[in-house]
């Protein structure tokens, strides 16, 4: 046969099939158009017969093009309503336009063969009331023990399903859940094998609602999923499965399966995604779980695994959740700062005990395997875990190993700055979480920390060769073994702090510092940034910020009592020995609660207290002399802040009682004439050597008498203080060379008046008298009465007082 011929059989035969099919689809169409009435009725038939109740339209067209070669009627003003509809208000289908294409070859025989329905523009509303009644109940299933019939015909088995703008929503009152879905369109293809059917449904649609407790907020709010997925129903076990298929929530391409069982409305659902930000995830969440997590970041994309899981009892209102991330070599923010270098692997569930309840109380994050770097500091912790997100609680072991220097330029506070040192730390901790920030902290372990070089820099206190063993019982905080050395000073420290992991967090201003410190040797002026007021910094951000500020807060709020013990004390000219001290630190303010020392010879006990202002610091002393060289003890305070009399004129023992108050600077100098108070003295088997006013009264009166080595046995006297001057209670001074009476005030500026009666006669005529005969012939005779006052120059200069008494 030429191949001209086969093809003229050839488009015949095409011709003839082609004709068939118009005539055909023809033929269906005059009988739609001849026969709507009895086609509408056939085609709600068909939809009735899954329903308790009844499906309405209010009229059909044909829709002839639609679905050629097969033939489609337009279904308008589609209801369907249950019995109670009155009651709760709710349709369960309103449809504006339902599309279904038939079966030509059915239609033509009499039967009526639904092959493909499009429902358009409509509303979806099934509806659970508090009782448990739905009004799915208008539809029902064929009974189990039905008969199958011989002939498919009589089944509806729809092969295409289409939803093209179809609002969604399943709410169910008894278990407060709410989906609420917009969907754009909806594609399903579907086959009817014997085990029940199997469909690909192609979808786009936006979730308005995704709540399993509408307490608790969405799941996925206002996120579009868009996907294809795979899903088949089982006879036997009454469940629409879909396989795992690829779905973009929100533009991102999540792995999707699920399991519905229909008999006991359970489901499970299992969600694989690689490559996605932590943020993102979050905000997929119910708000009460993703309110939480956004407490913490994820700064680069992770893995994660998930599963939810409802049973359909109803019994605890919310599904089971597991979730599983993958974090490599990132970076985690936490309330308390950031976790560099980041590694672990992180799971999620709301029910940690297995039989236990599904919700917050029973809810736990776990962290397994971590290993990060913290203010650059490297840490290791096998499991971190915090549970019961109503009220939770951190657990986990802690341990690391650094070298101080990490710490530069990473804690988010210029305060410190290390040098050399090895940090070595094991602490388990134990703390609750208030607003995801730690409160209530239960630690123990040990912080060993060894050949430490500190710089305190708002102090300005370098510290090295350091060393200590900080040791964690639960609240409690101790140091063992601690050494110091502030240049050459050294220092030996313990101490105890009660209360501290609780206190750090909620009221550092309640800290108290017990702290124990002996030293063979202290040069005090080594510590004399403790006078000055703290250096500005420069202020960090972000999280380094708030633990910086916590960590400053603590070191100013905090008080401090310290027991000092120390063989040799030294500060400029000023040597004491076999010092015991008790000293308080609280906020501004140093205060001397008791310090004794020997020194010049006897010993001095003090107490008082300085305290911190910006321009200097005030000062309260009330102190108690023993018997010191009046010379030693001159010189040891640099003659008190003035050179008139200074320990080169003086000789002999002091005892005195002392309450003064004044300035000092913050290098710890005496402000000159700022010190006011009073001064109860003796002076025992002392000189007055070359003391100026007193030789130039020997030059006027005295001329053949050695006023300059006056010497006194003793002498009891009270001096006042006002800032300049001197105020000088009368004395009666019996010495080597006169005796005289003198009273006034001294200036260390401008404003002298001393008043002197000076008898004529020689003290040592009077040597084989009596006490009392002294005292009697003192002032007999010749009575010189003098005033020492200011000169022209500054100076002092001597005149009689014509005003005596």
């Amino acid at each position: 046969m030429s191949m001209k011929r086969w093809l003229k059989i050839s488009l015949k035969i095409v011709s003839v099939v082609v004709v068939l099919i118009i005539l055909t689809w023809l033929a269906g169409a005059f009988y739609i158009s001849r026969n709507k009435k009895e086609v509408l009725t056939s085609i709600l038939s068909q939809l009735n017969k899954n329903l308790n109740g009844k499906i309405t339209a209010t009229s059909m067209e044909p829709t002839l093009l639609k679905s050629f070669p097969g033939v489609s009627v337009s279904l308008n003003g589609v209801l369907l309503r249950d019995s109670l509809w009155s009651q709760h208000k709710h349709d369960l289908l309103k449809a504006q336009d339902i599309d279904v294409s038939l079966n030509v070859l059915s239609l033509i025989v009499g039967n009526i063969n639904i092959k493909q329905i499009a429902i358009n523009n409509a509303a979806i509303y099934i509806y659970t009331d508090s009782t448990g009644y739905s009004n799915t109940s208008i539809l029902k299933s064929k009974p189990k023990n039905e008969k199958k019939s011989s002939s498919k015909s009589s089944l509806l088995e729809v092969k295409k399903i289409d939803f093209n703008k179809v609002s969604l929503i399943l709410d169910n009152k008894k278990r407060f859940k709410l989906f609420n879905f917009d969907i754009d369109q909806i594609q399903g293809r579907m086959q009817y094998p014997d085990s029940g059917w199997t469909g690909k449904i192609k979808l786009m649609t936006k979730v308005n609602s995704f709540a399993f407790n509408t307490r608790k907020g969405s799941f996925l709010k206002d996120k579009t999923l868009d996907g294809t997925l795979n899903a088949r129903y089982s006879r036997d076990l009454n469940a629409v499965i879909l396989s795992p298929e690829i779905l973009n929530i929100g533009g991102h391409p999540f792995k999707i399966g699920a399991k519905i069982e229909l008999d006991k409305s359970a489901f499970a659902i299992s969600i694989a995604v690689d490559d996605i930000l932590f943020r993102d995830v979050a905000l997929l969440l119910s708000p009460n779980i993703s309110s939480k997590l956004l407490k913490f970041g994820i700064e680069k994309p992770i893995d994660i695994r998930g599963n939810i899981v409802d049973d359909g009892s109803g019994k605890y209102g919310d599904p089971l959740i597991k979730v599983g991330i993958t974090v490599r070599d990132n970076v985690v923010s936490i309330p308390a700062g950031k976790l560099t270098a980041c590694n672990f692997d992180g799971s999620f569930t709301n029910r940690d005990t297995v039989g236990g309840i599904i919700g917050d109380e029973n809810s736990s994050i776990k962290f397994h395997r971590l290993t990060a770097k913290y203010f650059n500091a490297p840490l290791k912790i096998d499991t971190f875990t915090v549970n019961n997100l109503s009220r939770p609680i951190a657990t986990g072991l802690v341990t690391s190993q650094f070298p101080l220097s990490n710490l530069n330029n990473s804690l988010g506070t210029n305060d410190f700055e290390f040098k050399n040192g090895t940090a070595n730390l094991r602490l388990y901790c134990k703390a609750d979480i208030d607003n995801f920030r730690f409160t209530k902290p239960v630690v123990s372990g040990k912080i060993q920390i060894a050949d430490a070089d500190i710089l305190y820099i708002p102090r300005k206190l370098h510290l090295v060769k350091s060393a200590l063993n900080i040791n964690f019982n639960q609240n409690d905080l101790s140091i063992q073994n601690g050494h110091f050395q502030l240049g050459k000073s050294e220092l030996n420290v313990s101490c105890s702090i009660a209360n501290f992991a609780n206190l750090y967090y909620t009221a550092p201003e309640k800290i108290l510092v017990n702290l124990k410190m002996s030293s063979p040797q202290l040069y005090l002026k080594e510590f004399l940034p403790f006078l000055g007021p703290r250096t500005a910094k420069k202020k960090s951000s972000g999280n380094k910020q708030v633990v910086s500020k916590e960590l400053s807060n603590v070191l100013e709020l905090s008080k401090m009592n310290i027991r000092l013990t120390v063989d040799k004390a030294i500060y400029d000219n000023f040597l004491a020995k076999n010092l015991d001290a008790d000293i308080s630190l609280r906020g501004g303010g140093i205060f001397f609660n008791k310090i004794s020392v020997a020194h010049a010879g006897g010993r001095l006990s003090l107490n008082g207290n300085i305290m911190q202002e910006a321009a200097s610091n005030s000062f309260k002393i009330n102190s108690k002399i023993s018997h010191v060289s009046v010379k030693d003890f001159f010189y040891s305070f640099d003659n008190f802040g003035q050179n008139t009399i200074t320990n080169k004129n003086l000789k002999g023992y002091l005892s005195a009682l002392a309450n003064i108050s004044g300035r000092i600077s913050h290098t710890g100098k005496i402000l000159p004439r700022s010190i006011n108070g009073k001064v109860v003295f003796n002076l025992n088997n002392a000189a007055l050597v070359n003391f100026d006013p007193m030789v130039k009264v020997g030059k006027f009166a005295f001329a053949n008498r050695n006023l300059s080595n006056v010497e006194i046995k003793n002498l009891d006297g009270t001096l006042n203080i006002r800032g300049d001057k001197i105020e000088i209670s009368p004395m009666q001074i019996n010495s080597s060379a006169l005796n005289f009476n003198v009273k006034g005030t001294y200036a260390l500026g401008n404003g002298t008046n001393v008043e002197m009666d000076i008898p004529l006669r020689n003290p040592k005529g009077d040597e084989n008298l009596t006490r009392s005969e002294k005292r009697e012939a003192r002032m007999r005779g010749i009575v010189l009465h003098l005033k020492a006052v200011d000169d022209e120059k500054g100076g002092i200069k001597i005149r009689w007082n014509k005003d005596h008494d």
